[in-house]
């Protein structure tokens, strides 16, 4: 079983991608009309497919297939899916678009970046342009019985970042926007990879709790029924991280001293740091999110103004 019932017309699919459970996700909204949230990557489509047949989801209801944003573990598997969706149109942002329409180059930057882990999610596929909706802040997109989702710019961890806020039960899918979120451990996470934007996260994580929401829908992994909570310390643990990391730079530290300096202060991280050392996938984006923010402090200048409330 792939699925998971959350509520009425709402589902989870895990899509264990290379056999990795509890990392990526996709959510099915059923009303009068079929959303998917998160494509996820190529590796993972008929995982996805058979998730779709155990909640008794024809390939042809689907109307729209949303992703957060074009990165390769959210929307690297689109195009394939879409084969497989004749009546559904790919929402993304209006930045992103021309990157799923011509993978090549995202591809490329994909594999520079994550090297083996590319290979094991699969190449981006790309999606005719006449499937595309270009997907705008504040768009709305009925799905009938009261289902409405509300598309938000939500910049930062990339610049063509979306959410979808669920208004009728007040949830937001929020990509990779708050971070993730370890459900086994109930431990959040940063993901911050380089070009990552400090200032634009938090921004976005503002917009997110100005809107209340009672839910959260992570894409890195599960649903969580606390969200201004989980919101507020996404916020402090991004500050924390800010101020630990330009400690260990103002003392020329490598990334083994930055590490150790954040399990420190982080309880919560230093919670999860034997699964996460442990575990492929984690273990790269944990490296690649100090990094994130070492390349975004030598860009913008090292300096606490830009750890703002």
């Amino acid at each position: 079983m792939y699925s998971e019932r959350l509520s009425k017309g709402l589902y989870m699919i895990d899509l264990n991608p290379a056999g990795f459970d509890s990392l990526v996700a996709s959510y099915v909204l059923r009303a009068s009309k079929v959303a998917i949230i998160e494509s996820g990557p190529l590796a993972s489509v008929e995982n996805l497919l058979t998730g779709l047949e155990e909640i008794g989801v024809g390939n042809e209801e689907v109307n729209y297939l949303a992703v957060s944003h074009v990165h390769v573990d959210h929307a690297g598997g689109a195009g394939a899916l879409l084969r497989h969706l004749p009546n559904a149109k790919l929402l993304v942002h209006p930045r992103g678009a021309p990157h799923i329409v011509n993978p090549r180059k995202l591809w490329a930057q994909t594999k520079q970046a994550l090297g083996r882990i590319a290979e094991m999610y699969g190449e981006v596929q790309p999606v005719p342009e006449e499937r595309i909706i270009t997907a705008t802040n504040e768009m709305n997109i009925d799905l009938g019985e009261g289902v409405e989702l509300e598309v938000l710019d939500t910049p930062g961890h990339a610049s063509h970042a979306l959410s979808f806020h669920e208004k009728a039960t007040k949830g937001i899918f929020t990509g990779d926007a708050a971070g993730i979120y370890l459900n086994e451990f109930d431990v959040l996470m940063p993901t911050t990879p380089a070009p990552f934007h400090l200032e634009k996260t938090l921004t976005s994580l503002r917009l997110l709790l100005k809107m209340a929401p009672q839910k959260l829908y992570y894409s890195h992994f599960g649903a969580t029924y606390d969200a201004i909570k989980k919101l507020r310390a996404c916020v402090a643990q991004l500050k924390l991280w800010s101020e630990t990391i330009l400690g260990g730079m103002r003392d020329n530290e490598d990334f083994a001293g930055i590490y150790g300096r954040l399990l420190e202060k982080d309880v919560s991280m230093k919670q999860v740091a034997d699964f996460v050392d442990k575990h492929v996938v984690l273990n790269d984006m944990i490296r690649r999110d100090v990094q994130g923010f070492i390349e975004y402090f030598k860009r913008y200048a090292f300096g606490n103004q830009y750890v703002r409330t």
